[in-house]
């Protein structure tokens, strides 16, 4: 099958489009026609070799953890999913090597949930790892409920933007970091922007002058420590971005796959309480170019890469 993949770490240079080995269909995975896989900041982390401390790779690496696709193949112990189903999934493994960003991917049935119907395939691919993450930490890490004032950062990106969703949804008020550029988009969600740099502590304060009740770090260091300095009496704060937030009594969160959680995600979208805002997207074959793109960080929602099946060719017959 045709996929993007590297064989040592690097930048987006290291990245290739060609034929790599046919995905075997373990016993708990399912076989995944691939449609559109969304690119997050971790890919081209990992690829950088900023996570080899935790995940070790097996070259060649095809990177992604986000997909989108129809089911071609369950495995044997499988009985969830059937040819022809639409899936989405978050599909991490504890090691770099068989990603999303290819033709196939034989995906661990932990890891899929059902396409929300009303979400085009770019759309959907983008739900899993971002939403993911902000359900898991404003539903779960900092348990978000009615009448509580959320401070988000970085609020017009792919978790970020989720996260102003979700907390709306429960009822919270939500203060969001952006670029100004990206205010109108912050309003659209429900979020009351301001910018981010100098002086956010005292645009925080002016809106909030008690305190947020929970606070939202995906960027670390002085914007970590500015939001546990903007805490409430009995604040609650989660980062993504900085293991530093653990001395200032916060919660370092790290998304893991979860089935029930996507699934609930998938709902949440099929009632139109979350939607995913694609900014671009790219053939597979310039996966370089998603990655250089993302990696400017000035992102608005999220970045796809698609796979064009206008042939219905494929490996093993499928």
């Amino acid at each position: 099958m045709k996929a993007i993949s590297y064989l040592h770490y690097g930048g987006p240079e290291v990245l290739e489009y060609g034929d790599v080995r046919d995905p075997k269909v373990g016993p708990d995975s399912v076989l995944v026609k691939v449609r559109a896989a969304s690119v997050n900041p971790v890919d081209w982390k990992c690829m950088a070799g900023h996570l080899d401390g935790i995940l070790d790779p097996v070259y060649p690496v095809i990177p992604g953890w986000d997909v989108a696709g129809v089911v071609v193949q369950p495995g044997v112990a499988v009985p969830e999913y059937a040819v022809g189903d639409e899936v989405i999934g978050y599909v991490r493994e504890d090691f770099l090597s068989r990603g999303t960003f290819a033709e196939y991917v034989a995906a661990p049935v932990r890891t899929l949930a059902r396409k929300p119907r009303n979400l085009s395939f770019e759309e959907a691919s983008g739900l899993p790892l971002a939403g993911l993450t902000a359900f898991q930490v404003i539903t779960k890490t900092l348990a978000v409920t009615e009448g509580d004032v959320v401070l988000v950062h970085a609020a017009a990106g792919g978790v970020g933007s989720m996260a102003v969703q979700l907390a709306r949804h429960a009822g919270a008020r939500v203060i969001g970091t952006a670029s100004e550029r990206n205010h109108d988009f912050l309003r659209e969600l429900g979020a009351e922007p301001i910018t981010y740099g100098d002086g956010l502590v005292e645009r925080v304060r002016a809106l909030a002058p008690e305190g947020v009740d929970a606070a939202f770090d995906t960027v670390g260091g002085e914007t970590l420590r500015a939001s546990a300095e903007l805490l409430a009496p009995g604040g609650r704060l989660a980062s993504i971005a900085d293991g530093a937030v653990i001395g200032l009594g916060g919660h370092y969160c790290f998304v893991r796959p979860d089935a029930d959680d996507l699934q609930r995600l998938a709902q949440l979208a099929e009632q139109d309480v979350v939607t995913v805002h694609v900014s671009e997207t790219f053939p597979l074959e310039r996966a370089a170019d998603a990655y250089r793109l993302s990696a400017e960080g000035r992102t608005r929602g999220k970045i796809v890469v698609t796979v064009d099946w206008t042939s219905e060719d494929g490996p093993a017959g499928h």
